[in-house]
């Protein structure tokens, strides 16, 4: 393929016939393609597919990670082993560009792979590596951990990735008419467009930003002295560089410079976007923050085989489709963990990645109710978690290690490795709940539980993120009540949401599981219709072209 004159190879819907070049640092395009960590991979790597079901004029722009984010592998005690395992990919095509970014004063050889759309149904994606022959061991290695826990290492990743991915946009003569930064990694680019351009207004017009983070503290900073020493700001002087960015300190605040320069931004729930305004509005020269809540790509997540029993009303054909995913799952999880678990019984699933504002283990701070959930002979319940924490947080770690260790003294709770797409859809197929519970507002979207309820799952959740658009009460999910959480201390937070996610499941869910079967596949159907016309990310990809690409 040429790629000099760069065009999306496939007729563009007239619709959506602006050009945006989308960055991000990690896409879940594909289980076989394995650079994303969490969340914010598996949002833009359905937007990337929405893109193409809808023949949207978009390329993805991110970073050929060459030992992924980490293999997760257990140690001979169970306990979490991470592992840098070397990834190999003969499906992505060599493009044969190659161009050279400065970083510490020094040149970096670039080269961009190409993953063709065919491959796996998504818009085209140009992945850059600096792992190249030409280059020195340490300029290697900026493309070869996810989110590097190296300070330098990181600020290198992300000129890679702003200044890197602006620079193949004119190598390859695509002419973009939007740059998306999805995350703030990318910002480096807007000092590339100023150099490009000349002025500000210039890089404002292309520029469009989407924040994931609810909270000012969890927005990237680095020493700005650093960051100018890393080649971060393209050669402009510190002093030009604060009066354009107006970021007076001594460090340099990615999201707030991205808020800046961008024309417009976006939140990713109706929440987020209400706490992203009420967090930056102290600041001057904020562009505009609009909410477009996140989605998940129905075609992929979903189990079209239930969804065809639910449309056809054929009942019995859903509960058996329903049945036959658990068991499936089941040899899964029995394979990992030794666990075979009975797919007649209430199976309860926590997986997404290891925070600790998520609270993986907060049902088990509470044991005497933890066990009567678990030994319940009446209302018998399965638990299984998952998720990876960041390699370097080892409050994560010992958090999932705790949860290994408590699992082995219970033939009906598993923890299992490896989540990944397919143990994630995996583990959707094989709860009847998928429990979400981070500490509210802290949770900007979050998706997990919307391919939950395309396999057929019913999310109780606290009351945060897309939740709050989504659920109500008894009808299509359970939902912990909103309270003045603000009024709380963490403590107070943790112990009311704990209590009352007890009583919902031991009160009114597990009952109605086994009691009154009828009423929960009610429950689950409407979860499913509800998620599938509201929650598809076709939906999101249209409303990007609406709202930011406009």
């Amino acid at each position: 393929m040429n790629f000099n004159h760069y065009k999306v190879p496939y007729e563009v819907n007239s619709d959506y016939a602006s050009k945006v070049a989308y960055f991000s640092m990690e896409y879940a395009v594909h289980q076989p393609l394995k650079i994303y960590s969490g969340g914010l991979g598996y949002l833009s790597g359905s937007h990337l597919r929405s893109a193409y079901e809808l023949r949207q004029n978009m390329i993805g722009v991110g970073i050929l990670w060459k030992y992924g984010y980490y293999d997760q592998a257990r140690n001979p005690d169970q306990s979490l082993q991470v592992q840098w395992n070397e990834k190999l990919y003969s499906f992505l095509e060599d493009t044969g560009i190659r161009f050279q970014i400065e970083i510490h004063s020094h040149p970096v050889w670039v080269k961009a792979l190409y993953l063709n759309p065919e491959t796996f149904n998504c818009a085209p994606l140009f992945l850059l590596t600096t792992d190249l022959p030409e280059n020195d061991y340490v300029s290697q290695t900026i493309s070869h951990r996810l989110y590097d826990g190296n300070v330098a290492t990181k600020v290198a990743q992300f000129i890679l990735l702003g200044v890197g991915g602006a620079k193949l946009i004119d190598e390859i003569n695509f002419h973009a008419d939007y740059y998306h930064l999805n995350e703030a990694h990318s910002i480096s680019a807007a000092f590339y467009l100023y150099n490009k351009y000349g002025n500000k207004l210039e890089v404002k017009k292309k520029l469009v930003f989407t924040t994931h983070t609810p909270e000012e503290a969890g927005n990237e900073k680095h020493d700005i002295f650093l960051c100018e020493k890393m080649g971060y700001f393209c050669g402009m002087p510190l002093d030009e560089v604060k009066e354009l960015t107006s970021c007076t300190d001594d460090m340099f605040n990615h999201s707030l410079a991205a808020f800046r320069f961008a024309k417009l931004a976006n939140g990713v729930s109706m929440l987020h976007g209400e706490v992203s305004n009420g967090m930056w509005k102290k600041y001057d020269n904020i562009c505009d923050i609009k909410s477009i809540t996140n989605a998940q790509d129905w075609q992929y997540w979903s189990d079209k085989v239930l969804y065809a029993n639910l449309d056809e009303k054929d009942e019995k054909l859903f509960i058996d489709r329903k049945r036959d995913l658990k068991k499936a799952a089941i040899e899964v999880i029995a394979d990992q963990t030794g666990k075979l678990f009975n797919p007649d019984v209430f199976t309860i699933v926590w997986a997404r990645r290891f925070a600790g504002y998520k609270r993986a283990d907060l049902l088990t701070r509470d044991l005497e109710k933890f066990n009567r959930l678990v030994n319940n002979k009446e209302f018998p319940v399965q638990f299984v978690w998952a998720g990876k924490p960041y390699p370097l947080d080892y409050p994560a770690i010992s958090e999932f290690n705790y949860l290994v260790n408590l699992s082995k003294g219970y033939n009906n709770v598993a923890v299992c490795i490896g989540y990944e797409l397919t143990l994630s859809k995996t583990l959707k197929q094989v709860s009847d709940v998928w429990l979400n519970n981070p500490r509210v507002p802290r949770e900007a979207s979050g998706t997990s539980g919307m391919t939950a309820a395309m396999n057929g799952s019913v999310n109780l959740s606290t009351n945060d993120g897309w939740i709050r658009e989504f659920i109500h009460h008894g009808k299509n999910g359970f939902v912990v009540p909103l309270v003045e959480y603000e009024k709380m201390s963490v403590e107070e937070q943790d112990q009311y949401d704990l209590d009352n996610l007890y009583d919902i499941l031991e009160k009114e869910i597990l009952p109605m599981y086994y009691n009154d079967p009828v009423n929960w596949r009610r429950v689950v159907k409407n979860g499913m219709n509800d998620v599938r016309t509201q929650f598809d990310s076709n939906r999101m990809a249209k409303e990007y072209y609406n709202t930011l690409y406009k």
